[in-house]
């Protein structure tokens, strides 16, 4: 499991700890209308046991594919979770990040997003990364476009209609860092 540090967060894997912040932030409502929906009962044992659930799955992908969201803190507080996840619907890794509502609007997603590419391409060395969101999210779309991602389509996923797909390729990135540091 891979943990790492940006100019003002620390980015490592969820662990069982983490399970009561995870659900408060996941499942915030502002946060959950972004996302695809809790199964089953809404109530908080059930969102804790699905938060935990979810930390699971996490960490298997860890060990699988040295992939998957990161927790992210500031602070040593929990603010919400991010980077890179396998997406067996498309068979392609995606960068993602959820926040909650207090930390929207500091350039964290940004932060995450951007550290998520490079150890995608660097230390893994993908092919290409994508990232969907809904039509209406444009706080997410722009953080997609900050990063160097490109809108190529529509697709929809998990209940979800007309999701909007951008991505990046190994090479497109590499030219964008490239550029980017001179």
């Amino acid at each position: 499991m891979t943990i790492l540090r940006t100019n003002r967060l620390a980015l490592r894997p969820l662990l069982p700890d983490d399970a009561e912040d995870y659900a408060a932030m996941r499942f915030h409502p502002e946060v959950a209308k972004w996302l695809p929906p809790a199964p089953g009962n809404q109530d908080e044992r059930a969102l804790l046991a699905t938060a935990r659930a979810t930390i699971d799955r996490f960490a298997a992908s860890w060990q699988e594919r040295r992939l998957a969201p990161w927790g992210i803190f500031l602070n040593a507080k929990l603010i919400g979770h991010g980077g890179l996840n396998y997406v067996p619907e498309f068979d392609a890794v995606e960068v993602l990040w959820a926040l909650h509502p207090e930390a929207w609007g500091k350039g964290y997603a940004t932060e995450v997003a951007e550290a998520a590419l490079n150890y995608g391409f660097g230390a893994l060395d993908l092919g290409s990364i994508f990232a969907i969101t809904l039509e209406s999210n444009k706080a997410s779309q722009a953080v997609m476009t900050r990063i160097g991602l490109t809108y190529r389509k529509r697709v929809d996923y998990k209940g979800f209609t007309d999701i909007a797909w951008f991505d990046i390729d190994r090479a497109a990135y590499a030219e964008r860092t490239s550029t980017a540091a001179r």
